[in-house]
């Protein structure tokens, strides 16, 4: 097969490699990957950088407790055409052009077998449990792969992973015809400003910090943009709302100022998705912001599979969802440190980073 005649002639493919237990990473040249009989070998055509793998390149307490494998390749998000396939594998071609769920089910536990597999028990995770995507190639399980639409550019096809999540938060109940608050300006919460937008939203209000990043919630289809630090955002939601409140908070930061001021200005019987992760333990008052209030919580962990992709590919695919002015950065692979120094360093102007092999 034209992928096994690849590897026979070049064994070697560069990738970012996390090669030990501190900040930074490695730009290597490394072995392409041998895929395994229930594995597909990816041609990777674009990779983009996600807030897992921020965490991963600036070695912070979460990292250091629950990366395991080091050395290791980094990257969970990409697309990329298919080189070799594994000999038991029954779905996918030499050829097609995919990206994948980058959560590894087990198959075998209560939550996979009741329809549940985007939270398996036994969950593993491509880029942090085993070798990721950014390189060349990738060797990634049959069972996790998603066929791309061909009317959907590669950088685009990249990062349908967190478009997901901000798909599945925002859609996990109808949205058409209600308010939306949106707690944090990160590329998934720009992702769900779109998706709430197309999706029927009426107004729409973005809570955040970073000016750049606002104005391109403004461009995603934002009614409202609130500059947190300058404006009591919860009394400008209040009075907008004509003491309401909001039909649906999507809690995207994971901060407890966040937390604090979603349960403040959701209204009585309205539904707030949890999709940011705290750093530690939160605060919350349970009894005024969540029982007496009557709000349907909904915790928000990856995507469904494959129910969500299914939107995912639709929305893009028909260009009803437009993501580019989300997509702020295309780099060389090799520009990998100027990416997430983009993320993490000065004004962190910049949205979705993605990266060229």
């Amino acid at each position: 097969m034209y992928g096994r005649e690849l590897c026979s002639m070049n064994g070697t493919m560069n990738a970012v490699v996390k090669t030990r237990r501190a900040p930074g990473a490695d730009f290597l040249v490394s072995p392409i990957p041998s895929p395994g009989p229930r594995d597909v070998l990816v041609k990777v055509k674009a990779t983009s950088i996600c807030g897992t793998d921020v965490h991963i390149y600036t070695w912070d307490p979460w990292a250091d407790s629950r990366i395991k494998k080091v050395p290791q390749i980094l990257g969970h998000e990409f697309a990329g055409e298919v080189v070799d396939t594994g000999s038991e594998v029954k779905h996918i071609r030499v050829g097609d052009t995919i990206s994948a769920e980058t959560h590894i089910p087990c198959g075998e536990c209560i939550q996979c077998l009741t329809g549940q597999m985007h939270i398996c028990s036994n969950l593993n995770i491509l880029g942090v449990d085993i070798d990721g995507c950014f390189a060349e190639y990738a060797s990634i399980p049959e069972v996790v792969c998603w066929k791309n639409s061909p009317d959907i550019p590669f950088e685009y096809a990249s990062v349908q992973e967190p478009l997901g999540n901000a798909v599945y938060a925002t859609l996990v109940e109808d949205v058409a015809g209600k308010s939306i608050a949106v707690i944090g300006e990160g590329p998934t919460g720009l992702f769900a400003v779109g998706v709430a937008r197309i999706s029927g939203a009426t107004e729409i209000f973005v809570l955040g910090r970073n000016r750049f990043r606002l104005e391109i919630a403004r461009k995603m289809g934002a009614d409202h943009i609130i500059f947190i630090d300058e404006v009591d955002a919860v009394d400008y939601v209040m009075e907008k709302t004509k003491g309401i409140g909001v039909d649906v908070v999507l809690e995207m930061a994971g901060a407890q100022q966040a937390i604090d001021q979603g349960l403040k200005i959701i209204r009585k019987g309205g539904r707030f998705s949890a999709f940011g992760i705290p750093p530690g333990n939160v605060r919350v008052d349970y009894a005024n912001g969540i029982i007496f209030k009557g709000v349907t919580l909904y915790g928000i962990n990856g995507r469904e599979m494959f129910k969500t992709w299914f939107k995912v590919r639709n929305f893009l695919a028909s260009k009803r969802l437009d993501i580019s002015p989300v997509v702020t950065h295309k780099l060389p692979l090799s520009g990998f440190k100027e990416g997430f120094s983009a993320l993490t360093e000065g004004d962190r102007n910049c949205g979705k980073v993605v990266l060229i092999p």
